[in-house]
């Protein structure tokens, strides 16, 4: 994917629209575009109407392509509309997560709209263990295409490459964030942080990098007004250790070797348990941190430190710091929270027999 720029002109400012633009991400990117210098317009693109003061709402489905007929005198589209929920039939969910990137870029096609964003994140790079820190933005994607959020991710990815080729008149930038955090976010950080102990692959040095919400909605901004495209970091600066983290969440760790960290995320995964695949457990490996070289560039910088982002989203998730979420179809969030639930109660049931045996 080759960066571009793509700079909208118009007396008095640019109209944005989103889609998927409800929930905690949406709203804050509309609050953050309707504040801004040099939009003029705000056109919010659900099915219901967001809370934010400012916005032109529009009613549409983000995955129908009668998306088209509300993008009227639009200059850019940013496409939020992700679902991440593990509870969500896998089938379904990949679906609406394709086709509501392959819509908003059909759509801008036929109406005329130059440039479209669209929201990825930066495990499509992967985590590997010759990752350079950080990742340059146009390093080679090589996660692996499971059947996963992560792998609609990949193939939202594919799409927009196609899309270059399809419809030369569209540039498109793909926002690449760090592991997400806020307060009151669903599924923050992919359900890495959910447990209520945290696992910890025997002889790894996992890199902590978090992306706040406001800082994302900030980006979007600075990639909308700058007419950035191409792929497009976003994190705060830097990453902390697995002490640091595990300090700032008041949890203790489990240590488990790669072979039974890996094998029980596997087992857990085949029977239904899990809603991600074990290649997870490589996130809690190999780093993937992020640079945000474009964003600052054109002057973005993020608001929040790792530990800050950290901090606001212990704040605001008590009740999960105690215990594991598990959602209505019995999946978790993550592989790495239910295998250190499962290697913890392991654990339990050795130290319970050794002091049966002792007695």
């Amino acid at each position: 994917m080759t960066a571009r720029s793509h700079r909208p002109s118009r007396p008095g400012g640019i109209a944005v629209a989103v889609s998927g633009a409800t929930g905690l991400l949406g709203e804050a990117v509309c609050r953050r575009l309707v504040a801004a210098d040099g939009i003029r317009q705000v056109v919010a693109l659900a099915p219901q109407r967001p809370s934010v003061p400012g916005v032109v709402w529009r009613r549409a489905d983000p995955a129908d392509p009668s998306l088209a007929s509300a993008l009227s005198r639009v200059d850019v589209l940013v496409s939020l509309a992700l679902s991440t929920d593990p509870d969500d039939d896998r089938a379904e969910q990949r679906q609406f997560n394709v086709r509501s990137a392959q819509v908003a870029l059909t759509a801008a096609a036929a109406t005329g709209i130059g440039h479209v964003v669209l929201l990825s994140s930066a495990r499509v790079y992967g985590a590997n263990a010759d990752n350079p820190v950080p990742l340059d933005e146009d390093a080679q994607l090589r996660a692996q295409p499971e059947m996963s959020v992560l792998g609609d991710l990949l193939e939202i990815e594919r799409l927009v490459r196609r899309s270059g080729r399809a419809y030369p008149q569209v540039s498109a930038a793909v926002l690449r964030p760090a592991l997400l955090v806020g307060a009151g976010l669903e599924n923050a950080a992919s359900g890495l942080l959910d447990g209520p102990r945290m696992l910890v692959v025997r002889g790894a040095r996992p890199h902590w990098q978090f992306c706040h919400v406001e800082d994302l909605a900030a980006a979007v901004e600075t990639v909308a007004l700058c007419g950035l495209t191409g792929p497009i970091t976003v994190g705060s600066e830097g990453f902390l250790e697995q002490a640091e983290v595990e300090k700032a969440l008041g949890r203790r760790r489990i240590e488990l070797p790669a072979t039974v960290a890996f094998g029980t995320a596997a087992r857990l995964h085949a029977i239904g348990v899990t809603a991600g695949p074990a290649s997870e457990l490589a996130f809690l490996v190999h780093p993937w941190v992020v640079g945000s070289q474009r964003l600052r560039s054109a002057g973005w910088e993020p608001s929040f430190t790792n530990e800050a982002a950290l901090a606001d989203y212990a704040a605001g998730r008590p009740v999960l710091q105690q215990r594991l979420k598990i959602g209505a179809k019995g999946a978790t969030a993550a592989a790495g929270a239910t295998v250190a639930l499962v290697g913890t109660a392991a654990l339990v049931r050795r130290a319970r027999k050794r002091r049966q045996a002792r007695s």
